[in-house]
């Protein structure tokens, strides 16, 4: 594994989100970079309470791209030289702003409607003139055949990038097959809900029936999809981009998000970033065929929508984002749970329960988490009682959590050539009911079932090994330390898998293994 991390660094197109009004198109026309530059500035908690709260800063997207992996902007001498209809050549490592609301916008004369066919033919149109720059430029060594891009997306820019790539009558299937991976941030990928209901196809009103589910469904080529499963998060097997390179980033703050004044907030309700449901967030591969589902990687920021603290312009996201565009190592976690036991009171009796499952997921060396699902921020994975207790439905009981992505870069010790990460993993105590009622006898709220965290650390084959070495280590037994070795299964395409059992010791409880699936990452 080589240290300095030479993965391809092909041109990132950013697709921003919607702007409902005049106003915030104008907005969004007057700005270069379409958000994509906004930084914040967040506070940490010092150990002298005497200091004032350490300020945390983090610049932005764009500037970080800039000064940890050498990207630029694509603006010179006022041009956009993207957009310019010259054969001038673009630098590889270009941050291209996708600007699809100049010409709806007031303030530069625009007119056009802003339509989801519009923005996908005008995002492969700019493609496929991006990759005549970039290979017209010597520099880069770039054959036509050859070229491809990331797509970077925030909310309504990810239903943009998935109708041009899942739709073959939005664009051109060469400017499809240039994407080589799509990350989205917040994006409503199952359409957007006001006070628990899908907006209606009928609201035509500043365009926001373009998230009406049966809207979206049509934009993107999921009829009938939807007619089966009332959704339309979903990505088709046999689609130009594999499910593999895609990445949802889903934000768990309403809290601060201030749109409309707080009503925003207020409609979306709890479970959301303040405008999207984290339930429609993300999406998953669907094989037409066999109706086999995949998770896409998937990872939770407690953000806003957007704002000061917006999920594009966060830590968070940002290191998930490069990792995930060129990272080495890609860690997909599951929780598989062979039994939930009862308290001896009610055992026996027909019980409701629903059991949250948590996870926290930090890089060694960094104080930042790459995921975090919790059950005060609404973004839990969850099964009722029924589900983990009927042997007859095995698939339930396999719970998807996270994905995590591992860069050699950014490792705190250049002398250490594993990769680490510590994991908190819990599963709540359920509110349990009898007959309808809540069951309170020995009932403490915010108890676990189980609560550990976990160490895990991984050596890929590579310069320094020639197969897997992976340890982990459970923090009430060895603190600080990943001190047990484990043999991986290895699966096809280079993959391993290893499990780590766990379990409590009382009743209630629950039982199971975590499972663990990783893949060298950004493999030439």
């Amino acid at each position: 594994m080589s240290d300095d991390n030479t993965h391809a660094c092909h041109p990132i197109i950013y697709v921003r989100g919607y702007a409902m009004t005049d106003g915030e198109k104008d907005d969004t026309a007057a700005d270069p970079f379409c958000g994509f530059n906004l930084g914040s500035t967040v506070y940490r908690a010092v150990a002298d309470r005497r200091k004032p709260a350490q300020r945390f800063y983090f610049e932005s997207p764009v500037v970080r791209l800039m000064s940890e992996f050498g990207y630029r902007h694509v603006y010179g001498d006022g041009l956009d030289l993207a957009d310019d209809a010259s054969d001038g050549g673009l630098a590889t490592r270009s941050i291209i702003i996708y600007r699809y609301y100049d010409d709806t916008a007031p303030l530069l004369g625009g007119d056009e409607p802003a339509t989801i066919e519009r923005f996908a033919r005008g995002l492969s149109a700019l493609i496929l003139r991006i990759r005549r720059k970039v290979c017209a430029n010597p520099d880069n060594g770039v054959a036509e055949k050859d070229f491809r891009c990331y797509l970077v997306a925030h909310s309504m820019g990810g239903l943009v990038c998935r109708a041009f790539l899942q739709n073959p009558d939005y664009g051109d299937a060469t400017a499809r097959a240039c994407v080589d991976k799509l990350f989205t941030y917040a994006t409503p990928h199952n359409g957007i809900e006001v006070a628990g209901i899908n907006v209606p196809k009928w609201l035509t009103a500043k365009d926001i029936n373009t998230f009406n589910r049966e809207t979206l469904a049509s934009a993107l080529k999921l009829e009938p999809q939807f007619k089966k499963e009332g959704r339309v998060d979903w990505i088709l097997r046999d689609s130009v981009l594999p499910v593999e390179r895609m990445f949802c980033m889903v934000g768990s703050n309403r809290a601060d998000y201030d749109a409309a004044a707080g009503m925003s907030r207020m409609f979306a309700g709890h479970g959301s970033d303040g405008l999207v449901k984290i339930e429609n967030a993300s999406v998953t591969g669907l094989d037409p065929a066999t109706g086999e589902k995949t998770p896409v990687a998937t990872a939770y920021a407690y953000r806003a929508h957007s704002g000061a603290f917006g999920i594009v312009n966060s830590e968070e996201s940002y290191q998930n984002l490069t990792r995930f565009l060129f990272g080495d190592l890609r860690i997909d976690i599951w929780v598989e749970v062979d039994e939930v036991t009862l308290p001896v009171a009610i055992d026996g009796k027909a019980v409701e329960a629903l059991y949250q499952f948590e996870v926290l997921a930090s890089p060694r060396g960094k104080p930042w988490y790459l995921t975090r699902r919790t059950a005060e921020e609404d973004s839990v994975a969850c099964r009722s009682h029924a589900e983990l207790s009927v042997p007859a439905n095995p698939e339930r009981r396999k719970v998807y959590l996270s994905s995590v992505f591992l860069a050699n870069r950014a490792r705190v010790n250049k002398s250490r050539p594993s990769l680490a990460y510590s994991m908190t993993f819990g599963v709540r105590v359920p509110d349990y009911a009898i007959d309808g009622r809540l069951w309170l006898k020995e009932h403490y709220e915010g108890a676990f079932l189980f609560r550990d965290t976990i160490i895990v650390e991984l050596v890929p084959p590579g310069d320094t090994a020639k197969d897997w070495t992976v340890k982990y280590g459970w923090q009430s037994e060895t603190p600080s330390q990943a001190a047990n070795v484990l043999d991986p299964h290895e699966l096809a395409d280079g993959k391993v898998e290893f499990r780590v059992e766990f379990g409590s010791k009382h009743r209630p409880g629950v039982r199971g293994r975590l499972r663990f699936v990783a893949t060298p990452w950004n493999v030439q």
